[in-house]
């Protein structure tokens, strides 16, 4: 005849009010109240028919029978502990976390992430997207395509690509009545401004066309995300700065033209970012492999 087992949250309150000789302490690390941790013990008492506890002078000690007990309990709460790890362990070595800007992803790495896909089925791939840099130590994140000088302390930086930075509008304003022959004809149009790290990104096109900086102020639209400002571009409403990995796929759609020579390289650029500890797992170093591969040989290359 099988034999009942006790209850889990009883030997869970036992295992650890006799690690700690405390039902206080045994309350605070499983988050429940002292009198919920007496109960939970004086239930499994019930249920074992033996007495696990004895007060000594106001200190907690454990009876023979329970030091008998208490090993086995131990070590099947270890087991479970690590069959868990090994689990979530297994589901870990196949989901890849990438947090990047929402831009970027919308308009570079989405598109390109079947191919990773076909390449490596076993990888699942979960992209997130924030401006703020990521905590790696806090958030549940295996790597991040991040904009600067791969300058970040503590951490692999792996270079990836630069932008060049031109003015770009859709083909149905460009054959419109106003002509952007020259640079100075963008007096005559709507200039489409991203606000935020790529503010600066007019003056420093017009500083570099041989216009002066204030040309940038005449008046226009302002976005807050990039993808938003090449959007109003293809939809006719002005002419954008573009940077190559955000339009490079609308150009060579043809949603987009470029219709001056003049391009300015960017002195900033794109790199994959992980914690040094975990930056050559398998499924990290898979999607670095495949990364730098679709990324050589673009503008502005440093490596």
């Amino acid at each position: 005849m099988t034999s009942r087992l006790p209850s889990l949250n009883g030997l869970r309150a036992f295992e650890a009010a006799a690690r700690h000789l405390s039902f206080t302490l045994a309350a605070a690390e499983l988050n429940v109240t002292q009198t919920a941790i007496s109960h939970q013990i004086k239930r499994l008492e019930q249920e074992l028919g033996v007495k696990l506890f004895v007060r000594q002078n106001r200190a907690l000690a454990l009876t023979p029978q329970a030091r008998d007990y208490l090993p086995g309990i131990r070590a099947a709460f270890n087991d479970l502990r690590l069959a868990t790890d090994r689990l979530l362990r297994k589901d870990n070595d196949r989901v890849l976390t990438v947090s990047t800007l929402s831009s970027l992803a919308a308009k570079w790495l989405l598109p390109r992430l079947s191919a990773f896909q076909e390449a490596h089925p076993g990888i699942d791939v979960r992209i997130t997207t924030s401006t703020a840099l990521v905590d790696f130590a806090r958030d549940d994140v295996d790597a991040a395509i991040r904009y600067g000088r791969g300058q970040w302390p503590g951490l692999r930086a792996d270079w990836l690509m630069a932008d060049e930075l031109f003015p770009v509008c859709s083909p149905a304003l460009l054959a419109a009545g106003k002509p952007l022959r020259c640079p100075q004809d963008l007096a005559e149009q709507t200039l489409l401004h991203t606000t935020g790290s790529y503010h600066d990104d007019w003056r420093l096109w017009l500083t570099a066309a041989g216009l002066p900086p204030d040309f940038s102020r005449q008046p226009g639209l302002s976005f807050d995300l990039v993808f938003m400002t090449v959007q109003a571009a293809i939809d006719g409403l002005g002419v954008a700065i573009g940077r190559t990995s955000y339009v490079e796929a609308d150009i060579a759609k043809g949603r987009l033209v470029v219709p001056f020579t003049i391009a300015l390289p960017d002195e900033w650029g794109f790199y994959l970012v992980s914690p040094q500890a975990s930056a050559d797992s398998p499924k990290l170093s898979a999607f670095r492999q495949w990364l730098t591969a679709d990324t050589s040989g673009k503008a502005g290359d440093k490596r």
